[in-house]
C-alpha cells in the first residue's frame, strides 16, 4: 500500500470513527484517542519503466503514464487523477487530485544504496497539513533498466502528525459521535440510519450499531454502497481500544490499536 493509499486509508479511519457506566452517563469510549498507525500485511510493487508507473498493492494496482501531467484513474471518493513525475533517478513525486483540486502529495525518495524507500505524504486539504512519513525495506530488485523505485517494498515503520493521529469520541446510550481536531465530525444515533461525515470532501455517511458497553460497529457508506465496517472494542481497563478494520472497496481486512490519552497532556 502506498502512503497516498495509506493517507487515503487514514482519512477514511478518522471519518468513520459503553459496565452499565453508559446508563450512568460515563462510557469507555468517552475521550481523546491516538490512533497507532498499522502497517500494510503486503508489500507493495512499483514499476517505472519506459515511461510508466505501475504499483500493485497499493492505489488499486494503478497504471498511468510517468510523463508529469495530471492523468485520469479509476475515480476514488478522495481523487480522480494521478500525476506522476520522475524528479530524478532516486525520486518520484505523485499527485494526487479530485475535480482539478491537489489532494495528497507523495514524495518517494529512494536511499543511494537503493535498499529503503522513503515515502513522504502531505495532506493540504485539511485546516492544518496532515504529514506521513512511511519507510520501507527492499525485497526485490526491479528488471533492469528501470527506476530505482521498481521492485518489491515492505513497510516497517510508519509516522504520522499528531493533527492526524488523534480523535474525540463520545458515546451516550443514544448514539456515538466522534471528532477530530481537523474539523471532521459526525454524530449516529443507535438507530440503523445513516448519518453525515461532516467535513469530508469523499461525503461519507456513517451508522452505528451498540454491541454492548464496550462494542461499538461503525458502517460507512458513499452513494448508499457500503465501502468499510470497522467494529472497535475497549481492552485494558479501558486504556486501549482494539479495531478490525474491513474494506469493502479493497476487500481487505487490517486490525490496529488506539490509546487514551492522558488526561493533562499538554
Amino acid at each position: 500500500m502506498s502512503t497516498v493509499a495509506t493517507a487515503t486509508f487514514m482519512k477514511t479511519l478518522i471519518v468513520l470513527l459503553l459496565l452499565s457506566p453508559v446508563a450512568l452517563g460515563q462510557s469507555p469510549f468517552d475521550g481523546t484517542w491516538v490512533t497507532i498507525p498499522p502497517l500494510p500485511q503486503k508489500p507493495a510493487v512499483y514499476l517505472l519503466a519506459k515511461g510508466m508507473f505501475r504499483c500493485s498493492g497499493c492505489m488499486a494496482d494503478t497504471e498511468v503514464r510517468a510523463d508529469g501531467y495530471d492523468q485520469k484513474v479509476t475515480e476514488t471518493a478522495y481523487w480522480d487523477t494521478l500525476n506522476v513525475q520522475m524528479v530524478d533517478a532516486h525520486t518520484v513525486e505523485i499527485i494526487a487530485k479530485k475535480a482539478g483540486k491537489t489532494m495528497p502529495t507523495e514524495v518517494d525518495a529512494i536511499s543511494p544504496d537503493g535498499n529503503t524507500l522513503i515515502q513522504l505524504v502531505k495532506d493540504t486539504t485539511e485546516a492544518e497539513t496532515v504529514t506521513i512519513e512511511t519507510r520501507n525495506r527492499r525485497i526485490e530488485k526491479g528488471p533492469d533498466g528501470s527506476h530505482a523505485i521498481s521492485g518489491s517494498w515492505r513497510a516497517y515503520q510508519t509516522n504520522r502528525s499528531r493533527n492526524g493521529s488523534i480523535i474525540k469520541y463520545k458515546c451516550t446510550a443514544d448514539g456515538f459521535g466522534a471528532e477530530t481536531p481537523l474539523g471532521e465530525r459526525f454524530y449516529a444515533k443507535f438507530d440503523g440510519n445513516d448519518y453525515p461525515v461532516e467535513d469530508d470532501p469523499g461525503r461519507t455517511m456513517v451508522s452505528a450499531k451498540l454491541i454492548d458497553p464496550e462494542i461499538v460497529e461503525l458502517t460507512s457508506k458513499r452513494n448508499g454502497e457500503v465501502v468499510a465496517i470497522k467494529r472497535m472494542s475497549v481492552e485494558h481497563g479501558g486504556k486501549s481500544i482494539h479495531v478490525i478494520f474491513r474494506s469493502k472497496e479493497g476487500n481487505t481486512m487490517m486490525t490496529f490499536e488506539m490509546q487514551k490519552e492522558r488526561e493533562g497532556r499538554p
